[in-house]
């Protein structure tokens, strides 16, 4: 077992091998999920046509995001290392890695990649993503891999719900429920905070000591690892307990769909219970925005940070955290720089703008995505145009999707953390499936539901008309048109049909029109 390394410097991550757990076979188990890849390989790539003039801008970045995905960085897996579980499939026999700089799938990476876009353009590869990361108990029962970014690992369960929405594979809901519940209760057992109600532990993303104030970091310590900074396992962070808040959802409705209505109720009053005490402890009412974290431990203890968290704000908008009228004014009062909006608002005293630090007052490009999302949530088409045309500005400048951008030039930048520069890696993944978000779920508004797709479109002025096309799903392919613009729902039809749904249950080629106003 090696250490590996990943953006934040050296988490230490490890990926258990297969053999060590219960002596499963190398080849694993065969177990397909429903015909998509044949709908995927008989449609082609998926396509978008802006109109308006936008095309060569917007346009040409979806096709470059698509190119990522499903060219680059789907790759041959080892199943020796990787399939743990026995449930990856020989065919197709690939998995999504992290990117150009980094060949490991990784917790967080996988869950965000697939619920950002591959589970609806690549499922069968989304499928083995997401089971790259697990594995199998003592007992034979399936848990996401435990190592000790233990707060990267919730993501995992929201994203396999979505997943299951995307395809219907009850197949996969069924072991993915038993995942996620048996990671739930591990990490709520070790984790947990009782006097708070939170969970504690680093932030989403944040797997740098740059991007934390000090203290919890120590100018003293050479390590870049968040965990080796005393006091930063305690910490109580928004972007992570948003997760557990839509990852106890995910798992209740998992729940309830396997049939197991005890469990569902248990983590549905376990979210509401925590979506209580986040907005107990890091709601700021007289700012009308969330703080980032608390203090768990050290002189500091119980105080709250005030620094803007982009991720933590976009997942209490998109994690049904934050009330109607909290998102309104989250989004009203969220700061942006001239190339997006920054991982954390604003520097720590140890950067600034020619120094900016790796997790700081910088730009990353998936967490544009995810705050964009949450815009188009929050009714702010406005907020999405600005955050889609500053993902596709930065990759227009030389055709690639890089992981970290200086957020006052734009120019590609890893940041500063422990007194030297960093790199930014090529073609990262959730780079390009964050672009690929902003357009499928915030553009389109595309909205999987068990038994189709609904839509919310928010489109903005000067963009359309608006085609996506060749899009696979389930065991059908879509061509979806927009018309018009804003998020009012003049018309919807399907097939020329009066319909504001697409049915999960039909086959062959449909096309959707909608048109706004």
């Amino acid at each position: 077992m090696q250490p590996q390394e990943h953006q934040g410097g050296l988490p230490r991550r490890r990926l258990l091998r297969a053999g060590a757990v219960l002596g499963l076979a190398a080849a694993g188990v065969a177990n397909a999920s429903p015909g998509h890849a044949a709908t995927r390989a008989a449609a082609g790539p998926p396509g978008i046509e802006f109109g308006g003039g936008q095309d060569q801008l917007l346009g040409a970045a979806y096709r470059s995001a698509c190119h990522n995905l499903l060219d680059i960085n789907t790759v041959p897996y080892d199943p020796a290392e990787y399939n743990q579980t026995g449930l990856m499939t020989d065919s197709p026999g690939t998995f999504i890695r992290a990117g150009g700089g980094y060949e490991q799938p990784w917790t967080r990476d996988a869950s965000v990649n697939s619920w950002n876009a591959a589970s609806l353009l690549t499922p069968d590869v989304a499928r083995n993503t997401l089971w790259a990361v697990c594995r199998r108990q003592d007992d034979g029962t399936l848990i996401v891999q435990q190592d000790n970014q233990w707060w990267d690992q919730i993501v995992w369960a929201v994203a396999a719900r979505h997943h299951y929405l995307v395809t219907g594979d009850r197949e996969f809901l069924t072991d993915a429920c038993q995942a996620a519940v048996n990671t739930l209760r591990a990490d709520r057992d070790q984790h947990f905070n009782e006097s708070y109600g939170l969970f504690e532990g680093p932030a989403f993303l944040q797997d740098g000591i740059a991007g934390y104030p000090a203290p919890p970091a120590d100018p003293d310590n050479p390590s870049s690892f968040v965990l080796d900074h005393p006091g930063t396992d305690r910490m109580m962070c928004l972007s992570t307990n948003c997760l557990f808040h839509a990852g106890y959802l995910a798992t209740a409705e998992m729940a309830q769909e396997t049939g197991d209505p005890r469990t569902a109720r248990e983590f549905r009053l376990a979210a509401a219970r925590l979506r209580t005490a986040i907005n107990a402890h890091l709601w700021r009412p007289g700012a009308g925005t969330y703080g980032y974290f608390i203090h768990g431990a050290g002189d500091r203890a119980g105080r709250l940070e005030t620094y803007q968290e982009a991720n933590g704000l976009a997942f209490a908008v998109l994690c049904g955290v934050a009330s109607r009228s909290q998102a309104r004014t989250v989004l009203d009062r969220t700061h942006h720089s001239p190339h997006g909006v920054v991982n954390v608002w604003p520097h720590f005293d140890r950067f600034d703008d020619a120094h900016p630090g790796r997790h700081n007052a910088i730009v990353w490009p998936m967490t544009v995505g995810m705050w964009g999302h949450a815009a188009a949530a929050g009714g702010r088409t406005d907020l999405l145009a600005r955050a889609v045309t500053d993902v596709a500005s930065l990759e227009h400048r030389d055709g690639h999707f890089w992981e970290i951008h200086n957020a006052i030039t734009g120019a590609v930048d890893g940041g500063w953390q422990n007194a030297r520069q960093w790199g930014s890696e090529p073609d990262q993944t959730w780079s390009a499936t964050g672009y690929l978000r902003l357009i499928h779920q915030g553009v389109f508004g595309i909205r999987h539901e068990r038994d189709g797709i609904r839509f919310t479109p928010n489109l903005p002025h000067g963009w359309g008309p608006v085609t996506l096309h060749d899009v696979p799903y389930r065991d059908m392919t879509l061509d979806i048109t927009l018309t018009g613009s804003g998020r009012r729902v003049a018309s919807s039809t399907v097939d020329g049909h009066h319909r504001s749904a697409v049915p999960a249950g039909l086959r062959g080629r449909h096309r959707v029109r909608i048109e706004l106003r």
